[in-house]
Order: C-alpha cells, then structure tokens, then sequence
C-alpha cells in the first residue's frame, strides 16, 4: 500500500493541526513538518579541499515551490 505523506512549512501551524485532524484516522497517510533547516553547506574560503558534492541529491525543487506557495507538498511513496 503507498504510503501519503503531507509536509507542511514551519510557518503553518494552522495548517498542519487542520491536515493531522482531517487525516487522523487513515492508515497511510502521514502529516510531518517541513524538517528541513537552512542550507548546512557553508563554503569556507579559508579551505583549500575543493568541493566534491556537485548538488542535494535529496533536494526536491518542486516540493520547496509547493511549500512556500501553498503551504505544503504532497508526496506519494510506494
């Protein structure tokens, strides 16, 4: 069975008690705060090892436009 996950920005508290409420009861569906902090890659110019990682594998650009224009991203996972 998938699995339906709703990720809500931090800044929708109403929101997320809204989607936790209308979803309590149903099994694969999961309402969880947008967990993700500010960008943790911080290029340092006092390094002299050159940068190896050439993106966010995990980085998912239409759930960060979802999040800041609707609130939430919706995603479904098989």
């Amino acid at each position: 069975m998938p699995r339906e996950i709703f990720i809500v920005a931090r800044d929708r508290p109403d929101l997320y008690r809204y989607l936790s409420q209308t979803f309590a009861d149903a099994e694969n569906v999961e309402v969880i705060w947008d967990r993700r902090a500010n960008e943790r890659r911080v290029n340092s110019t006092s390094s002299h090892v050159p940068e190896r990682r050439h993106g966010d594998r995990r980085r998912r650009a239409a759930v960060d436009e979802e999040l800041r224009a609707v609130g939430y991203a919706f995603l479904t996972i098989d």
